[in-house]
């Protein structure tokens, strides 16, 4: 019988620095896995790669780690957010190209246990993050999703 894997996943937007981190810490991450496309971005302020490897380490002795295969491609996200597209085609899209990509295969139980996917947006109701962790429990079940 395998044990269950705890899966956080959260969303920096909305969220103050003090906010986040202390919901990571709190929770008991043991990783961030930023599932972001564009991580590198202004927009990202303290969630910026380089900056964000930084704070976690130094405020809650987080490791980080960038799955760009988690992430969508620039397509289907500029069809979803800059042309206005519905979310039931974005999800769609999303799951085929994860399934296509294989993630589960591409990432050890180990990883993922503590593990927090990290994306921007607030709530995980619509954001690939929350279609992550749903598609990773299909695969390999028995993970614990927890949204931060």
């Amino acid at each position: 019988m395998n044990q269950s894997i705890n899966l956080f996943t959260i969303g920096f937007t909305k969220k103050t620095a003090q906010k986040f981190f202390e919901t990571l810490v709190n929770s008991g991450v043991k990783r961030v896995i930023d599932t972001r496309l564009n991580n590198v971005s202004q927009l990202a302020g303290f969630a910026k790669r380089a900056d964000l490897e930084y704070f976690l380490r130094q405020i809650g002795d987080i490791e980080y780690v960038h799955i760009l295969d988690m992430a969508p491609t620039k397509d289907i996200l500029d069809d979803y957010k800059k042309k206005k597209g519905d979310w039931e085609t974005y999800e769609q899209k999303f799951l085929q190209l994860v399934g296509d990509r294989q993630i589960e295969k591409k990432i050890s139980p180990e990883l993922l246990d503590g593990g927090c996917l990290l994306c921007s947006e607030a709530k995980p109701h619509h954001c690939h993050r929350r279609l992550v962790a749903e598609y990773l429990n299909d695969k390999l079940g028995n993970i614990r999703i927890k949204h931060l």
